[in-house]
């Protein structure tokens, strides 16, 4: 089973979709803004996309990030604002079994397919 962790209002995501579906494969998608990831959820992401850092999976360039003063976070309050901000999360994310993918650029994801 394929997941996408998708926002339909984002061109990337939506054109992960597409592929993914021109490719045979209908994902599971999880609309993370609606539900969130816990904490574990994304230290299971991390470990999956091979990230050492839960900075690694933030859109640090958005004014939220910059707000909250996370340039200096630890890795658990890094983990913190990513459960209560999913805005935050870096999108889209395509998990295949124990290997996951940013589709940034979509055809990254057919790596794991």
């Amino acid at each position: 089973m394929v997941t996408l962790y998708h926002n339909p209002r984002c061109s990337k995501s939506r054109e992960t979709l597409a592929l993914l579906t021109a490719h045979g494969v209908e994902p599971e998608i999880v609309r993370y803004l609606e539900s969130p990831p816990d904490r574990d959820t994304l230290q299971i992401l991390l470990q999956k996309l091979g990230m050492a850092s839960a900075r690694q999976l933030m859109r640090t360039k958005e004014d939220l990030y910059k707000a909250l003063g996370l340039e200096n976070a630890s890795e658990s309050e890094l983990l913190d604002a990513l459960a209560a901000h999913p805005a935050l999360l870096e999108r889209p994310i395509v998990i295949n079994s124990d290997r996951a993918r940013l589709g940034r650029p979509p055809e990254a994801v057919l790596a794991i397919l």
